[in-house]
């Protein structure tokens, strides 16, 4: 194969942020903190939230990042969205990494980055990226707490259940996955491991059957006890059964399919999930993980090294996009726990596989011709590497192999 294939047609915003000297959820709690101090210095009445949500501008939109936590507080505070982001842009202003405050719409905080940190926010995104491996991105927003994730009988239920059982665990969460059936034995070649089936008791005094895979029951302390919120997962049937989809595309192919709609759109499941061709999201996701370790690799050889912890990462502007979407990795990877849905996390592997080719086409790891290997090339090594880890990681809570070799 190519060592690079052809430019891709793909669907993507004219342009991507610059990745600032803060993350996604640096700046959430950075925000949360102005909310805090906001009230205890009794300038909002209002309760603090557990958690502030920031997101990327959309675009069109004024800075890197929004929130709407105004509005979310105006209600509890008898206040006007827009006097509530006032009062919080004050505190806001002039905190480490953000270049200013701005206020739109009925009550919306735009927030734009400070740049000149930029290094520093590069190098530490890959610093923890090596550090936390493909567990970066985990978390400990649902720690504690038990969910019971239960589904339908058929097979894109149970691949959906799955993937979100391994996201909220990502987590913090301790999750028990049941089926409202008996499960269909194909299904554990998909990677599903079903704790239990049946309907659920009503509560502590109902009749149940004993416990175990073979009947739901609930264990007394267990993350299904009496009281435990389920999680019903109900997506549109794929119309397919398991073996049917084993045997025309593959277990790979086959959850990628199941899982890259949204659960309230139809799945696509037909050939195209296996040709090996630019077309083909999956294809390129894992080929661009593929790279990453061949490029890992080729530098071994050409005895190219990472840069260490105290030195700077050199980012071009091709560069900065790819470590925007590593930087949001673990915001991504919260809300795809958040909202059951682990489309949101393919469709971001999807985006992280397109900067990386942009990064790679744009600025080569590896030295060309005579070139002799630069601190350039090792700070784009590790990017490169920072990506493939990502990839991979991702790919792995959503239960699709990585292989380094296609």
């Amino acid at each position: 194969m190519a060592d690079r294939m052809a430019k891709p047609v793909r669907e993507r915003p004219p342009s991507l942020p610059y990745a600032g000297p803060v993350t996604p959820v640096d700046l959430s709690t950075t925000v949360l903190h102005a909310v805090r101090r906001a009230v205890g210095e009794d300038a909002l009445r209002a309760p603090v939230p557990a958690r502030v949500r920031v997101e990327r501008t959309r675009p069109g939109g004024r800075g890197d990042y929004a929130s709407a936590v105004a509005l979310q507080l105006a209600g509890p505070a008898a206040l006007p969205a827009r006097e509530v982001a006032e009062i919080l842009r004050d505190r806001l202003t002039g905190a480490p990494g953000i270049a200013g405050v701005e206020i739109t719409g009925p009550g919306f905080l735009n927030f734009t980055l400070d740049a000149s940190a930029g290094a520093a926010a590069h190098r530490d995104i890959v610093r923890r990226v090596r550090e936390e491996g493909e567990r970066y991105g985990y978390g400990d927003d649902l720690a504690g707490q038990r969910l019971g994730v239960v589904h339908a009988r058929e097979v894109r239920a149970a691949v959906t259940a799955d993937a979100v059982r391994r996201l909220l665990t990502a987590q913090g969460a301790v999750v028990r996955l049941s089926c409202e059936g008996e499960p269909d034995a194909d299904w554990a070649r998909l990677g599903v491991a079903t704790d239990a089936y049946g309907k659920p008791p009503a509560g502590p005094g109902a009749d149940r059957p004993a416990s175990g895979v073979a009947a739901y029951g609930r264990a007394a302390d267990g993350p299904d006890a009496p009281g435990t919120p389920l999680v019903p997962v109900r997506p549109v049937p794929a119309g397919d059964t398991a073996a049917t989809l084993l045997t025309r595309l593959g277990p790979d192919a086959a959850r990628w399919g199941l899982l890259r709609p949204a659960g309230h759109d139809h799945a696509p499941l037909g050939p195209e999930l296996i040709v090996q061709t630019e077309a083909n999201a999956l294809f390129r996701v894992r080929y661009a993980y593929a790279r990453t370790r061949a490029v890992v690799r080729e530098a071994g050889r050409l005895g190219v090294v990472v840069p260490g912890d105290g030195e700077d990462i050199d980012a071009t502007e091709a560069s900065a996009a790819l470590l925007a979407l590593l930087a949001d990795h673990p915001a991504v990877l919260a809300a795809a726990a958040r909202h059951r849905a682990p489309d949101r996390l393919a469709r971001h592997l999807e985006a992280v596989a397109g900067a990386f080719f942009d990064f790679h086409d744009a600025a080569p790891p590896l030295p060309v011709g005579d070139e002799k290997p630069s601190a350039a090339h090792r700070s784009r090594l590790a990017i490169a590497e920072a990506a493939g880890t990502v990839l991979a990681g991702g790919l792995s809570l959503l239960g699709v192999s990585a292989p380094e070799h296609l």
